[in-house]
């Protein structure tokens, strides 16, 4: 494609340079230029439409070509100061490049090129100004789509329901020790009675987030998947690995530097390989853990020892290594602490960003997770758009079912100003 690329500027430069100058090649490239320009058009350029018309005309300019008086240079710069006229403002540096070429194919090349990204710019300028046209019909075409199955299947929110009962119920109640306890089953049946546990009552959107949040912990072979979120259930499962997978690194990265010292971490380039080998290794994590995590634990092991000394620091003693060792090869455990610590405070960052927002989380971010923030940042956003969505396609109904959980007499759907 490149050598086809490279062989028709050639040949254009062939044509115009002959004696006399052919002008087919750039008739052609003429009338593209000539199509992408008027594409890059708002509707109510009129003015801007006829000129363009007008000034490219081109059975005026093969007239022009035959009597061998096309004046390709006049042309390119016509189109140029157009350009200036029609780029976005992240265009215009490229564009002032192009008027230092005096060489005309090389500039009409300049041109076609910087074209053709204004023209992704317009892509995305109309992309950006069409989605909230095309998610508010997302939104409503899902919507109806639901409504219709639910119309035929009255039952079909039985499982939505008892999800938001459990969560309004384990936001007020202390968690029982065995998940699956029949207390915790017989009390996910039915709404709770708030003056009967003198709780205080969580807001319904509170109620709503906890949920979203919960479903990360999902466990298939207890309870059924919500049908509202039966759609969205395989993104979950992504979400749910991801994050298990950064609670991994980001716990193999403290217990890492809390042998190794702040010196070490803070080198971008040492961090990024730490990173880098850690994640590699962690692919055969989810079958067997344990094996994975030894694998982790001699390389990361052998990485601060070749870390330290490349920076002409003490390097760990037997005793400081076999502990590093032995720490990273726990973190196989689910009960680890420092894993358990992290994975909490992971959730509870994808809370935040549910209740307050990406941007008020981010400045506000989990102490620990630090080594990681780009990465959960990513996650996070993933997770927010991916559950924001369904809460706009089904928030009549989680409405509907949040009243009867939390009687609006008693609760006034606060805003929640912290969690």
């Amino acid at each position: 494609m490149e050598m086809m690329y490279n062989a028709f500027w050639d040949h254009l430069e062939d044509q115009l340079s002959s004696i006399p100058p052919n002008f087919t090649c750039a008739l052609e490239l003429l009338k593209e230029v000539k199509e992408i320009l008027l594409s890059l058009l708002l509707p109510r350029q009129n003015y801007l439409r006829n000129e363009i018309e007008e000034a490219l005309d081109m059975d005026l300019l093969k007239q022009e070509a035959e009597h061998e008086a096309l004046d390709v240079p006049h042309l390119s710069n016509y189109i140029l100061n157009l350009m200036i006229r029609l780029c976005a403002p992240v265009r215009d540096e490229a564009v002032q490049k192009l008027e230092s070429i005096t060489d005309p194919v090389q500039l009409l090349k300049g041109i076609f090129h910087v074209l053709g990204l204004m023209k992704m710019d317009m892509v995305n300028y109309t992309i950006q100004n069409l989605r909230p046209y095309l998610q508010e019909h997302s939104v409503q075409y899902e919507r109806t789509k639901f409504q219709q199955l639910l119309n035929k299947q009255p039952s079909l929110l039985d499982c939505t329901t008892k999800w938001l009962i459990k969560t309004a119920i384990d936001l007020t109640t202390p968690s029982p020790s065995s998940p699956d306890s029949p207390r915790s089953s017989r009390m996910a049946c039915s709404p709770p009675n708030w003056a009967a546990n003198n709780s205080e009552l969580p807001s319904s959107t509170m109620v709503l987030y906890e949920g979203y949040v919960n479903l990360l912990l999902w466990d298939s072979d207890i309870e059924e998947f919500p049908e509202t979120l039966l759609m969205d259930r395989m993104r979950l499962r992504e979400i749910e690995s991801q994050l298990n997978q950064l609670t991994i690194l980001a716990s193999v990265l403290l217990v890492a530097r809390s042998f190794s010292g702040n010196i070490l971490f803070s080198t971008p380039k040492f961090l990024d390989k730490l990173k880098y080998i850690t994640k590699a290794l962690m692919e055969e994590f989810n079958p067997r853990p344990e094996e994975a995590m030894v694998s982790v634990s001699e390389q990361v092991s052998y990485e601060i020892h070749q870390g330290l000394k490349n920076m002409g620091l003490t390097a760990l003693s037997s005793e400081k290594t076999a502990s590093l060792i032995g720490q990273l090869q726990n973190i196989a455990e689910k009960e680890n602490c420092v894993r358990s610590i992290i994975d909490q405070r992971s959730r509870f960052f994808l809370k935040c960003c549910l209740v307050h927002g990406m941007q008020e989380s981010l400045l506000d971010f989990p102490g620990g997770l630090i080594l990681i923030k780009e990465e959960l940042a990513e996650l996070g956003w993933k997770f927010v758009n991916l559950m924001h969505h369904n809460q706009q396609v089904f928030s009549p109904y989680y409405e509907e079912i949040l009243k009867d959980i939390i009687p609006p007499a008693q609760a006034q759907e606060k805003e929640v100003e912290s969690i």
